[in-house]
């Protein structure tokens, strides 16, 4: 196991070293492609190279592929993850190419779940509060085919809430690097507390790292002010990479307390993104070009409450700020899973039989 954690380590420095030297190159043949935006939170005009996600994706990949050989344990939950997370970032990439229609998205996100779901042969059951337990008589409920559904449920709401929590140079690589490193922490942990029974602790650790190690060199050059953007091709890379390794690791629900931010922002913004109010295109803040500085508009996002909070703030300031949410928000959820769940989750409860 020491030569594996070696092998991985030196792997996932290298895919960050690759990372961070390939983006400068590539993202001269995005701007040859047409691959460019504005930065319109920036009074300046210049073209910012778009889609840069995939040289960490393409990192990634050849990271987990070279380390195949050394991981034989659960190998076809391996390579159906594996695939799964390169069959998002294929549709992110075409995404941002093609700019597909928010129905097609969600319809080829699912899509991109099959391979886990058809490789995944894991239990389908899930644990109840002791409480609810007793009432019904065991706090262990067979779900069957709907916990394939429950699964495909958390990699497309993980992709798409990284991909709508965005506008500020940065906010999607940091927060998908925050969550990353808090989930590999909650991995170390539960490995060194002998919980690791099934090694799907082991296996989520393994994918994740080398995600968490090239979003840092992306995050360099993604940083503000941002030299590159990051596109759709890393939010659905991020969101895939991030719930294969819970889905694999057998942790979905302590997965969604690291996604405590990401949260708030889709419930605030339901009513946009069901009709219910008026939903532009960009849903960002506004520049006061007097001032430089960012001023919520009506849309329902975190970053715009955020702004109502704090009041106008530099996209610098800004950024940092929702940084430390989101850290604070992982120091909680750790509070949740090791504090408060096991006074309501301790022993399975049994139902009896006559």
């Amino acid at each position: 196991m020491e030569v594996q954690y070696g092998v991985l380590s030196l792997l996932s420095v290298g895919g960050f070293y690759a990372t961070l030297r390939l983006v400068p190159k590539v993202k001269v043949l995005c701007l040859k492609a047409g691959l460019y935006g504005r930065d319109i939170n920036k009074n300046g005009s210049s073209d910012i190279p778009e889609s840069l996600g995939i040289v960490p994706g393409i990192a990634y990949l050849t990271v987990v592929i070279m380390f195949q050989p050394f991981f034989n344990t659960m190998l076809g939950y391996y390579n159906a993850g594996v695939l799964s997370i390169c069959m998002m970032l294929l549709l992110g990439f075409a995404d941002d190419v093609l700019d597909l229609r928010w129905r097609i998205k969600i319809g080829l996100s699912f899509l991109a779940t099959l391979p886990l779901l058809v490789g995944y042969s894991g239990s389908t059951d899930i644990m109840l509060p002791d409480l609810v337990g007793y009432i019904l008589g065991s706090n262990i409920i067979h779900l069957g085919v709907l916990y394939y559904i429950f699964m495909s449920m958390v990699s497309v709401f993980c992709t798409n809430s990284i991909n709508i929590y965005a506008g500020v140079n940065g906010l999607e690589v940091v927060q998908s690097v925050v969550i990353a490193f808090s989930v590999c922490v909650y991995n170390i942990l539960e490995i060194s507390a002998g919980h690791d029974f099934s090694h799907s602790h082991t296996l989520s650790l393994f994918l994740l790292l080398p995600f968490a190690t090239t979003s840092c060199g992306l995050l360099y050059h993604n940083w503000y002010p941002s030299s590159v953007f990051v596109g759709d091709t890393y939010t659905y890379f991020a969101g895939m990479a991030l719930s294969v390794a819970g889905i694999l690791g057998h942790f979905s629900r302590t997965l969604m307390l690291f996604f405590i931010p990401q949260l708030i922002n889709f419930l605030l913004s339901l009513p946009q993104l069901f009709g219910l109010i008026p939903c532009p295109r960009h849903r960002l803040p506004r520049l006061n070009p007097k001032t430089g500085k960012l001023e919520a508009t009506p849309n329902f996002t975190l970053i715009n409450f955020a702004l109502r909070i704090l009041g106008p703030t530099s996209e610098h300031h800004l950024v940092i700020y929702l940084a430390v949410f989101q850290v604070l928000c992982s120091v909680l959820a750790f509070g949740i899973r090791y504090v408060v769940a096991p006074i309501f989750f301790i022993a399975p409860v049994v139902a009896k039989t006559h």
